[in-house]
């Protein structure tokens, strides 16, 4: 057998921030030709890792080789000059733009741009590898794998030969994800080297040929995929045994908390959103939402919210304090439900209803980047201060609680959030909303991008918000855990509802069916 080749090998890489040590006297090699999985907890120092490699960060001490050379990657186009691109979580992408714009920005070429002559090589790339997108679509017309496929294409046009897929599939359904993996084992063949950073054991499994572990900033070991299974790599990532259990105990006295009768929304294009939706979210119980991606869930969330406007139908809020079997003289009741529809966030949070909404952009419609925790717990409270001044002290106790219970990885409570892993923003957000205390806790995509471990926490958090009587929305995409958490799901296919089936009695293969296909049977 002939020697392995390595088209990278980091030789003690060392990554300090303040008083935080990233990475500590890390020693890993890409061979040449493989896809190499990396997996370890949320901040475990995975992307920190990637980023020296891509030139974002740079090592306080160690060594990078390339193809066995020692280099220097102090920027993106040092990176970019070995070969090496990084598709990144988030995507830099400029909306306005078409997909060639977006592919040849920032490239300095002789004489001018001609972007037909590139418009012509994003083609041949695309059609190389199997990518589904038109090199003069805009970037707003697109769905999530498409953008994503523009950033690979925008790092292959570069003349990447390695390349480096921080979650890649956190936003894809099970179909587009396959077609990713195709994708990926296609440049493989081509000989190109990669690099998955994923949190998801079984897409590990299917993909690699090697797994490498991080733990709190160390490297523990590498081991050949066939030689691996889901329990093992989490013991290996986790450093003890982990129960990947989730407990779901009956619901006790579910009562009516949300209802929805027949909502339709349009979006600004006039293209039907939402199709005569009907369903109730009950006090007591955990209410998953399944569909393929763009099947109307965000929509849904942001309509209850007061974030999305609404055509036709009624949202109705049963308050937890009000007696609504309670009824007057001529034996009318007393007590009406309260609309939703019209009304804004301010609006909902005056009407004293107590909802919470962790939604799917985190730093987006979620914190602020540039904040601390700190900072980004007083959103939530900072009307209660007294006049001028805003009461810094009940946030500050807070952010501090979220930090020891749920684990997250930063220096202090000041740190801005945005130079977080994703993970542990997505702790920051979710413990933020939980501790609003909520009669109706909505979240989307509450453990994307989260290591294993830390989705059980947040899976029992949920539990426990539901045993305490709260109504919990959960919009979720891995229909294993949707069918092992929620005691009802409520399946959307193009904006309807295609059924609301009991979590304990459907098989994931029925969830799946009725993800795509319109209603009406199977409806409850």
């Amino acid at each position: 057998m002939e020697p392995v080749k390595n088209a990278i090998r980091m030789e003690n890489i060392t990554k300090r921030f303040g008083s935080v040590v990233a990475n500590n006297g890390i020693n890993l090699a890409l061979h040449e030709g493989e896809i190499l999985s990396l997996l370890g907890e949320n901040g475990s120092g995975k992307t920190t890792l990637m980023n020296m490699l891509s030139g974002i960060y740079y090592p306080d001490e160690g060594q990078i080789y390339v193809h066995d050379k020692p280099v220097t990657i102090a920027s993106p186009k040092d990176a970019f000059d070995n070969g090496i691109g990084m598709i990144h979580q988030h995507f830099k992408l400029v909306d306005v733009f078409t997909a060639t714009e977006n592919i040849v920005l920032g490239l300095e070429e002789e004489g001018r741009l001609d972007l037909k002559k590139a418009g012509q090589k994003v083609k041949e790339i695309c059609e190389k590898y199997g990518f589904d997108i038109q090199p003069n679509q805009k970037i707003y017309d697109m769905s999530v794998s498409q953008k994503q496929t523009v950033e690979i294409v925008k790092v292959l046009y570069r003349g990447a030969d390695i390349l480096i897929l921080d979650e890649p599939t956190a936003v894809l359904t099970p179909q587009e994800t396959d077609k990713l993996f195709a994708i990926m084992r296609n440049m493989q063949r081509d000989g190109k080297s990669l690099i998955i950073i994923t949190h998801k054991l079984h897409e590990v499994l299917d993909v690699s040929d090697r797994v490498a572990i991080l733990r709190k900033g160390e490297y523990i070991g590498d081991v050949a995929t066939k030689d691996a299974n889901q329990q093992s790599l989490t013991d290996m990532m986790v450093g003890r045994s982990v129960s990947l259990n989730i407990d779901r105990p009956l619901p006790v006295n579910p009562t009516p908390r949300l209802v929805l009768e027949h909502v339709t929304a349009y979006d600004e294009l006039g293209v039907k959103r939402l199709d005569d939706v009907s369903f109730t979210a009950n006090a007591g119980e955990i209410l998953g939402i399944a569909g393929v991606a763009g099947s109307g869930q965000k929509e849904l969330l942001e309509s209850i919210a007061g974030l999305y406007p609404v055509k036709e139908g009624k949202i109705l809020y049963y308050d937890p304090d009000v007696d609504y079997a309670e009824t007057d003289e001529s034996g009318q009741p007393k007590h009406q439900p309260q609309s939703l529809v019209g009304m804004d966030p301010m609006d909902i949070r005056k009407a004293g209803i107590a909802m919470s909404f962790v939604p799917e952009d985190r730093l987006g419609m979620g914190l602020v980047g540039t904040m601390g925790m700190t900072g980004n717990m007083m959103l939530r409270s900072w009307r209660k201060g007294k006049g001028i001044f805003v009461d810094t002290k009940g946030p500050e106790a807070l952010a501090n609680r979220i930090w020891k219970e749920l684990e997250v990885v930063t220096p202090s409570t000041k740190f801005p959030v945005r130079r977080m892993s994703g993970g542990n923003v997505q702790k920051v957000l979710v413990g933020r909303e939980i501790a609003q205390e909520p009669a109706v806790l909505m979240t989307a995509y509450a453990v994307r991008g989260l290591d294993i471990n830390t989705s059980y926490t947040i899976y029992n958090l949920l539990t426990e918000q539901k045993m305490k009587g709260r109504a919990v929305v959960y919009v979720g995409e891995d229909l294993d855990v949707l069918l092992e958490l929620c005691d009802r799901i409520v399946v959307l296919c193009g904006g309807q509802v295609s059924g609301v089936v009991d979590g304990r009695a459907i098989t994931k293969e029925e969830v799946g069916l009725l993800m795509t296909q319109h209603r009406k049977e199977g409806a409850e």
